[in-house]
């Protein structure tokens, strides 16, 4: 008899998601609910059925590069895979970066736009990436009060017609900088009253985009990142050619291979400042805020989709004479990841809920410090939960997990990336050490938890409860100590910092939803989760030697 497996299915993904529309239940007015319900629906089951199946089908379809026409001519053309086409349209019409700006909902519109995100992500092969930066942009622009480029880049960012959509590129690395921008090597050059730019981006995604923000130096600027300005450049001129960008090759990356990223030689290509001449990292903040929030999103959205397809296979694979589903030690595993889930999506969609604040000038000034702080805290928690849970995802269906075909590899590649785009976990673990240096602290963070913990009432809620402030303290504690000990301590300690924050975080958010899930849906589901979570450990302050680290890491 022949070995067959079942594969896993899809239904719709909004109405499937318990976790989503209970969230949703609680923090969207119902009016409002009813009224984007419909569009949550249609993307719901856009993203389990047509869309989902085509981007199986276009599995072996990568990015293709032409250097050259037949004539000899440089074109550096790309042409991206067929789902990224359709997935263009699809964004374009449903509003993926619009719903933001037209802020119709008013302090609601981010939420309503991340769950559509969300729902869509994980059947778009990544087509997030050029709308995130698009995003991004259209924020940068409108920040900027330059009038003309927000007149004439901004509609075109933020329009639901695909013929005259623009997705824009984000290009600031460099061979030599990586993380440390201020290094960049890129010349400005003011040439008969025209920006130009020289110089080569070592990684830039989403090349295939109209518009992209870029950093360069203005020839005779200083060093580091003050010396640096934000220009705003166009790909194409108004032939179609390449606008004196030269596409070295694509890389080939371990994931995200749908989205097309390139090294590029800029030669003398037409820029236009979009702040000033100088402080070109400060200015670029806004851009990296908004990417950073988008990758949480997406963190989110493929775990969610990995336990979907592990749920599903559960119930239909047979194995030691019983459904997966049926054996303690599968549910077991599950269940854990489940968690881990619940947790990284009610802290996601916070912050999504501060940004939406901000944005309508609803936020408070300890709200506004929050965001700060917990946009890359919930990034780099996010971008370390979904590789660990789609890891143990992929083990879940055994040999099939690691077939292509199956089309569950691509899950784990892709994910692979979260913890390193828009800041790897310690650079953003560094940067959250900074913003609390320059407020008042753990203040803030220690008063909003007080806040989520209002009202538990379950008697194991209030255990966790206390829990989640023992741990604060702990960590106030060692922030305090680690400031006034030496920099070698406070550094060596940030990630295990970061992420205990971000992981406190996620308890005490999912301890109050599971208290309003008991009181409003008579649903024990989410206390589960929280119970779960908490037994995986939120404190990882534990004492390390700094010498000690120094010598492993170096092997001595």
């Amino acid at each position: 008899m022949a070995f067959i497996q079942t594969p896993p299915e899809l239904g719709n993904q909004y109405t499937d998601d318990r976790v989503l529309r209970s969230y949703l239940a609680r923090t969207l007015p119902p009016d409002m609910l009813r009224e984007i319900e419909p569009t949550l629906i249609a993307m719901g089951e856009l993203a389990g059925a047509e869309l989902y199946r085509m981007q199986l089908a276009d599995r072996d379809n990568e990015p293709v590069l032409t250097q050259w026409d037949a004539w000899g001519n440089r074109v550096d053309r790309i042409e991206v895979s067929p789902l990224w086409r359709e997935a263009e349209r699809i964004a374009a019409e449903n509003g993926l970066v619009a719903i933001a700006h037209e802020r119709k909902h008013g302090a609601f519109s981010r939420m309503h736009q991340f769950a559509l995100v969300y729902l869509f992500t994980p059947s778009s092969d990544l087509y997030v990436c050029p709308l995130a930066m698009t995003d991004s942009a259209a924020c940068a622009l409108v920040a900027s009060g330059n009038q003309a480029l927000i007149e004439h880049a901004l509609p075109h960012l933020t329009s639901r017609d695909p013929r005259e959509f623009w997705t824009s590129g984000q290009w600031m690395t460099e061979a030599i900088g990586g993380s440390d921008v201020g290094l960049s090597e890129t010349v400005a050059r003011e040439e008969d009253g025209q920006w130009r730019l020289y110089g080569r981006k070592w990684f830039t995604s989403a090349v295939a985009s109209q518009m992209a923000l870029t950093l360069a130096r203005p020839e005779g600027n200083p060093p580091g990142g003050k010396g640096l300005a934000l220009f705003y450049l166009e790909t194409r001129n108004a032939r179609g050619h390449p606008n004196r960008i030269v596409v070295d090759r694509l890389k080939d990356k371990l994931g995200t291979r749908k989205v097309p990223t390139a090294e590029l030689t800029l030669e003398g290509t037409p820029a236009e400042l979009v702040y000033g001449t100088t402080d070109g990292v400060k200015n670029i903040t806004p851009v990296l805020n908004i990417t950073r929030i988008w990758n949480s999103v997406s963190a989110v959205a493929l775990m969610r989709r990995g336990l979907a397809l592990a749920r599903d296979y559960a119930l239909k694979r047979v194995a030691f004479g019983a459904p997966l589903a049926r054996k303690p030690l599968h549910f077991d595993t599950l269940a854990g990841l489940q968690a881990e889930f619940e947790g990284a999506l009610q802290l996601t969609f916070f912050v999504v809920e501060l940004l939406g604040r901000a944005e309508a000038q609803r936020a408070s000034t300890q709200q506004a410090e929050l965001l700060r702080l917990l946009t890359p805290v919930a990034k780099l928690t996010s971008g370390r939960q979904v590789v660990a849970v789609l890891s143990e995802v992929i083990e879940s269906f055994g040999g099939a997990g690691y077939v292509e075909d199956t089309g569950l590899p691509v899950l784990l590649r892709d994910a692979q990336v979260l913890p390193i785009w828009e800041g790897t976990t310690n650079v953003l673990s560094l940067d959250a050490l900074r913003t609390l240096q320059a407020s008042d602290g753990l203040a803030t963070f220690r008063r909003e938890l007080g806040f989520v913990l209002q009202g538990l009432r379950d008697p194991d809620l209030v255990k966790i409860s206390a829990r989640v402030e023992q741990t604060a303290e702990q960590a106030e504690a060692w922030f305090t100590q680690s400031l006034a000990a030496d920099e070698t301590q406070l550094e060596a300690g940030a990630r295990r910092f970061a992420l205990t924050l971000g992981r406190t975080l996620e308890l005490a958010l999912l301890a109050r939803h599971a208290q309003w899930s008991l009181d409003h849906e008579q649903d024990r589901r989410t206390l589960a989760a929280a119970r779960r979570f908490a037994a995986h450990g939120i404190n990882l302050l534990v004492a390390m030697d700094a010498d000690d680290a120094r010598m492993l890491a170096r092997d001595e």
